[in-house]
């Protein structure tokens, strides 16, 4: 039985810190304390998101203690991760705006009942300057500046403010004084994981296990998932509009949504990939993830009437199963339809693309486009239509 809890526990994870760690923790046989720390930079969670937050059900469903962390104190210096520039902060207004819609969002995955939420601010607003100073002095500027993005831009002469360095430190200090067991992060979160454990041990605590878990690529499945990179699917989608999207993400893709989002077991999940190496249609399992994910945030009708109004949109309108794949390359960060419908062999010429367009013979996932100077944004992939017969699924890259 323990083998099975912790298969279900690594299942999609990138790295556990110390695996050996995690198995005495639970061999312990009490609730854990497991957190996971969220800055609400913006209102609307997504699907890379929930990869966190789906790692989160299934140590709450083993009996384990959901400590779901709004970073509402960090939120104000702004997460330095990955960035090359410092990041502008965001106002108390903003990070509790932001945060009140958190708290509705996560609750369409987590049990209310089982789940803490707390606010980093409870603590540190209680914090002195000499307590912070105090707090300061347990890490080393050596130390932050092993951090890839740190050293990166250091090495670069690029400026790193001060306040940068307090992010991390802070975000170790949260694990001490939440007194977390584990905590789950992305991957490109390792470094501030590291100093939770580190500053357990300083104050006195058996220190954490750290459970990093992949950033999920978005629809374009190269780069992550984001709402400025127009390539997500929003917690708070339309089911017709999160049913499409997930409709478009190729059949690769469809493999490590199923991973990390589904909560399929993954001997069915390998099988389905194996039925598909033998000829069966991809496009019949990725139903079967569209139609999960929007049960799990709308219900089990309005995923049936999802896929009802995809095949009204496309099925019957004679959409073929297979279909071009094309990348079309784009300067900027979006690029007008003519040019598009061209570059993919779906026109013969930009003037008629735009011909097509004002004839309302041209559509778009089905809708039909009326603007022929409609802009698309970089980073987007779609299935576009020209006439009845002429089809293409069209990824933009920048």
């Amino acid at each position: 039985m323990q083998e099975e809890v912790l298969s279900l526990l690594l299942r999609g994870a990138d790295e556990v810190l110390v695996e050996q760690e995690l198995v005495k923790k639970l061999e312990e046989g009490r609730p854990l304390r497991i957190k996971a720390g969220f800055d609400p930079t913006a209102p609307d969670l997504h699907l890379g998101h929930t990869v966190l937050i789906n790692k989160l059900k299934q140590f709450q469903d083993l009996g384990h203690e959901v400590l779901f962390l709004i970073g509402d104190f960090t939120g104000m210096i702004g997460d330095p991760t990955g960035k090359n520039v410092t990041r502008k902060p965001l106002t108390r207004d903003e990070v509790i705006d932001n945060a009140k819609t958190y708290e509705e969002q996560i609750f369409k995955i987590l049990d209310p009942t089982r789940t803490l939420v707390m606010f980093n601010s409870s603590w540190m607003n209680a914090m002195s300057p000499a307590d912070l100073i105090q707090l300061a002095a347990k890490h080393t500027v050596a130390r932050m500046l092993e951090r890839d993005d740190f050293s990166k831009r250091f090495k670069g002469g690029q400026p790193i403010a001060i306040h940068e360095f307090l992010y991390p430190l802070i975000q170790g200090y949260d694990s001490v004084a939440m007194k977390a067991d584990v905590e789950l992060g992305g991957t490109d979160q390792k470094f501030n994981l590291l100093v939770g454990r580190q500053l357990q041990e300083v104050f006195g605590q058996k220190p954490q296990v750290v459970m990093t878990m992949p950033i999920l690529e978005g629809l374009d499945g190269v780069q992550k998932m984001s709402k400025s990179l127009n390539n997500y699917v929003g917690i708070a989608d339309a089911p017709d509009d999160m049913f499409g999207k997930l409709m478009s993400i190729s059949d690769e893709l469809m493999w490590r949504y199923f991973e990390l989002l589904s909560f399929r077991p993954m001997t069915e999940i390998k099988q389905w990939s194996d039925e598909c190496r033998q000829g069966a249609n991809p496009r019949n399992y990725k139903v079967r993830l569209a139609q999960e994910i929007i049960e799990r945030f709308h219900g089990w009708t309005a995923a049936e009437r999802a896929l009802e109004n995809f095949e009204a949109r496309f099925q019957r309108g004679a959409m073929p199963d297979e279909m071009d794949e094309v990348t079309v390359n784009v300067e900027g960060e979006c690029c007008g339809i003519a040019y598009i419908l061209k570059e993919a062999g779906l026109t013969d010429s930009t003037s008629e693309a735009m011909r097509m367009i004002k004839q309302g013979a041209v559509k778009i996932d089905g809708e039909k486009v009326a603007d022929p100077k409609l802009e698309i944004a970089a980073g987007t992939r779609h299935v576009y239509q020209v006439g009845k017969r002429k089809f293409a699924r069209i990824e933009i890259v920048a």
